[in-house]
């Protein structure tokens, strides 16, 4: 009795068909109209930019491929031979299934593969060979991008990414008819699930004017200088480029030293003060530092001849002379974040160039000098792409927020992208409030002149590494750069790889600490001191390649944060009475967080 009883729990319910019908009628009328909405911008001649021209050179790219394959008539029969042997194995093995016998899967997912962890994907005959045929299929067409002679690496790096793009979209997983928890969870919602996630859908192709916005967080459950970006302080210089804050002090003393964070522009500096908990800046606050942090503002078409030399002298230099009238220190320690951290390099280089002895040490959480080994962004940056963006931000003087957002997400499709199309356009589940990834979705713009520099110099020509980038008509040397560096790399970053930025680590003329976290691109860095759930590594002189340092490097588990803290009072240990903003000669304009981090793009 107990075993029918069980039987009967594990079948789905049947669905009420009449409501069913009502809400497929109703999920149609909302594709209809999402699709309406999408179009629109295209029927007003308002195109979202970018889409043609990214397909238009992902076939270009494949071509390049099957032009290799194509020149040698054997080894793309024997390539095609391969899939045709893969297959007759699967459909032996799933016959063989059929009859009772135990087999063996042909393809399994990566563990870490969450796509497929529902049980039916290995139960249930059917979607058991759906996902098989997939792995199968996406595996081979990834060996032949790998196994293609002839081709540039370029244009292979690009062919892998486009191809991950192609198999990430089109995994059974993402389609209503072939992923088993779908049809489950429609029938047991009678599809009023597909009905809310088409509301959603359309909502989101709203907000982004014609592209889809994909929501990844409920943007309700915050509000920035509310619940996020918290921690007090005041905003004490203003210009049209920055608004530079001063945190107010919890010790009694401080190291006389101040600190400047120059985060980057690319997104908003509260990544480093998220919440109490996991803020970085309200943690080197209770270290003793006095912490200073530029807001960048989000720029619009009245920025767009700023460029990288602005950005320097209105970002980083107008926040020296402010820190100086605030505190009357000449000397800072600063740290650079990301693309902050490039702009913290480049001037670094100029003011070794000009003898400006104003930064006495420099810290760099994953920001990249040298672009070698740039990673997927790379796949952005060639010579046509970067004429198409510039041919963008000429039209409206500025690059859109998304468009960098996109470029993120892309990087992680399995992570960023589809997860969230499954379950909030397809399950109905409106996402919940994550501070972290609301914050990834409040992008910011990004000057056009700015931004074109940043993708020639660094990106394309790779000139600063190099000793060819010229600013102010100086050319940068980073060797000359000769005070303490403190060089922060993540173990899984996809935007600005560990063995990118440790590569760079060699281009600087002085001693160089480099460090090692776990984790990515944002958990890496933001990583309190009452989470041990990663860790890091620490060794000698930066020699060699990545992976043989690591092989020698001393593994710790926690939280980097209090080793930085040391390796800072070893650099000026003295200490003075703690500061309030508005002791100095500048009095407070607003409290923190400001004004510039609360407008949206």
């Amino acid at each position: 009795m107990s075993k029918v009883l069980e039987d009967q729990k594990a079948q789905p319910t049947a669905p009420d068909f009449d409501e069913l019908s009502r809400n497929m009628a109703r999920f149609v009328e909302g594709a209809i109209k999402a699709t309406s909405t999408y179009l629109k911008p295209m029927e007003d001649g308002k195109a979202a930019p970018g889409f043609s021209s990214d397909t238009e050179e992902a076939f270009k790219t494949f071509g390049h491929v099957a032009e290799a394959w194509m020149s040698d008539p054997q080894r793309a029969m024997e390539a095609q031979g391969r899939l045709g042997a893969q297959f007759f194995d699967l459909w032996a093995s799933t016959l063989r299934r059929a009859q009772g016998e135990p087999v063996d899967p042909v393809a399994e997912p990566e563990p870490k593969d969450n796509r497929f962890k529902d049980p039916e994907w290995s139960e249930n005959p059917v979607f058991d060979f759906l996902k098989q045929a997939y792995l199968i299929t996406t595996r081979w067409a990834e060996d032949i991008v790998e196994d293609a002679d002839g081709v540039d690496e370029r244009t292979r790096h690009k062919a892998q990414f486009y191809l991950r793009q192609i198999s990430s979209a089109l995994s059974p997983s993402n389609f209503l008819l072939t992923n088993p928890e779908l049809i489950r969870e429609t029938f047991k919602q009678n599809g009023s699930n597909l009905v809310r996630g088409m509301t959603m859908l359309m909502e989101d192709i709203e907000a982004g004017a014609g592209e889809l916005k994909i929501r990844q967080s409920d943007p309700s459950g915050f509000k920035v200088g509310v619940n996020i970006a918290t921690t007090p302080g005041a905003v004490i210089f203003r210009n049209e480029l920055i608004e530079l804050i001063q945190y107010a002090p919890t010790t009694d003393q401080v190291l006389k030293r101040p600190l400047l964070i120059v985060p980057p522009w690319i997104n908003k500096f509260y990544i480093l003060d998220l919440n109490p908990e996991k803020s970085f800046i309200r943690w080197a606050v209770s270290q003793g530092l006095t912490v200073f942090c530029i807001s960048w503002v989000n720029p619009d078409a009245q920025h767009a001849e700023k460029g990288f030399e602005h950005y320097m002298r209105e970002g980083i230099f107008a926040a020296l002379d402010a820190i100086e009238q605030a505190t009357g220190e000449k000397k800072v320690t600063a740290i650079g974040y990301c693309v902050g951290g490039t702009l913290l390099a480049t001037t670094l280089a100029y003011m070794a160039a000009t003898r400006d002895k104003r930064i006495d040490s420099a810290t760099f959480f994953t920001a990249q000098v040298d672009f070698t080994h740039a990673g997927d962004l790379k796949v952005f940056a060639d010579e046509e792409q970067i004429q198409n963006i510039e041919k963008t931000m000429k039209s409206r003087g500025y690059l859109d927020g998304s468009h960098m957002a996109n470029a993120f997400n892309m990087l992680r499709p399995n992570d960023l992208i589809w997860p969230y199309v499954v379950n909030v356009y397809m399950k109905g589940q409106s996402p919940f409030a994550f501070d972290l990834l609301y914050w990834n979705s409040d992008s910011t713009r990004m000057p056009a002149a700015n931004h074109a520099f940043y993708l020639r110099n660094c990106y394309l020509d790779n000139k600063l590494a190099k000793g060819e980038m010229e600013i102010a008509g100086v050319k940068l040397d980073l060797k000359k750069v000769k005070v303490p560096i403190f060089n922060l790399a993540t173990k899984e970053d996809h935007i600005a790889p560990a063995r990118s930025v440790f590569t760079g680590s060699k281009s600087f003329g002085g001693p160089v600490d480099f460090v090692l976290a776990g984790s990515g691109h944002i958990a890496g860095v933001v990583n309190p001191t009452n989470k041990t759930k990663y860790q890091f590594w620490t060794g000698g002189p930066v020699e060699g390649e990545l992976e043989e340092w690591t092989a020698k490097a001393t593994e710790t588990p926690g939280s980097w944060w209090p080793y930085w803290f040391s390796w800072i009072e070893q650099q000026a240990p003295k200490k003075v009475r703690a500061r309030q903003p508005g002791d100095g000669k500048l009095k407070p304009l607003c409290d923190a967080p400001g004004t510039y981090v609360l407008a949206k793009s």
